[in-house]
């Protein structure tokens, strides 16, 4: 979507040693996959960033899947109200906008590449993203040691008071366990300090619940990877996002990490 970080994108993946073409015409598309993926033009990533999405350019991403061993599509989006405040802090005209209002233009664009959202194997929301943060992400999913095939997992921590995350696969409430903020010698701490963790998992109840967790995880992890998925996110919500979800996706990155996974933490909230 414009304004959803497209411009970041192309920097951060230049950064990454891909050899990035911004508006590409449809046609040409097959041609530049053909190019690349021959080895002359001596490019192993090529990033095309597309700005409109049509019946022709699906036929053509479509025609390239079947010529591309790897080949992912990602798609940018935003809230309206975010992407509202950065056209009017760039003061920028959003290219879907002519006699409408802003909202009704970002709608419009909206509806217009629902398709390319269904079709997309990476949804990146940057609503709560600086382009630092995009940039990071980005990073984590395409950085040069990825391991072809390899399904990328993410572990998040958050507090249902500040909102859920945006693009996770799968979310636990973990407010049924003992919350350290009232005790007087934690609250001070987070999930990532040692007492917090024991705090938080020395219970039958959390024990119990690990250990089913575990064994879900370990039996769906690898069915995802060879259903092809190439990108996992399980969230961990507690009230506040400093403690008790913070410490369970740390504990969980330890059990993953032993059994040869090797996860993404990230912890949204643990400093609001």
């Amino acid at each position: 979507m414009s304004g959803a970080g497209r411009s970041v994108s192309a920097g951060a993946l230049q950064d990454l040693n891909w050899f990035v073409i911004d508006n590409l015409p449809a046609s040409l598309i097959s041609k530049v996959g053909e190019l690349a993926t021959s080895g002359s033009g001596g490019y192993e990533r090529v990033a095309l960033i597309m700005g409109a999405y049509d019946e022709a350019l699906s036929a053509e991403i479509q025609a390239l899947r079947a010529k591309v061993e790897q080949l992912t599509l990602v798609f940018l989006e935003a809230s309206t109200d975010v992407l509202v405040r950065r056209f009017e802090s760039t003061k920028r005209k959003h290219p879907q906008l002519t006699d409408q209002t802003l909202v009704e233009a970002i709608e419009e664009e909206r509806s217009l590449l629902q398709q390319a959202r269904a079709a997309a194997d990476l949804v990146i929301d940057t609503s709560d993203l600086n382009p630092h943060e995009l940039r990071d992400k980005l990073s984590w999913h395409f950085h040069d040691e990825e391991t072809p095939g390899a399904m990328r997992l993410t572990l998040e921590s958050f507090g249902f008071k500040h909102g859920l995350p945006r693009d996770v696969d799968m979310v636990f409430d973990v407010r049924f366990l003992p919350n350290p903020h009232w005790e007087p010698g934690l609250r001070s701490l987070n999930g990532k300090d040692p007492e917090v963790q024991t705090y938080v998992s020395d219970r039958d109840l959390a024990r119990e619940f690990l250990a089913n967790l575990d064994s879900m995880l370990v039996s769906l992890l690898p069915a995802f990877d060879e259903e092809g998925k190439s990108y996992l996110t399980i969230a961990f919500g507690c009230t506040g996002g400093r403690h008790r979800s913070v410490a369970i996706a740390e504990i969980m990155a330890q059990r993953l990490s032993a059994k040869g996974w090797e996860p993404r933490i990230v912890h949204r909230d643990i400093d609001k």
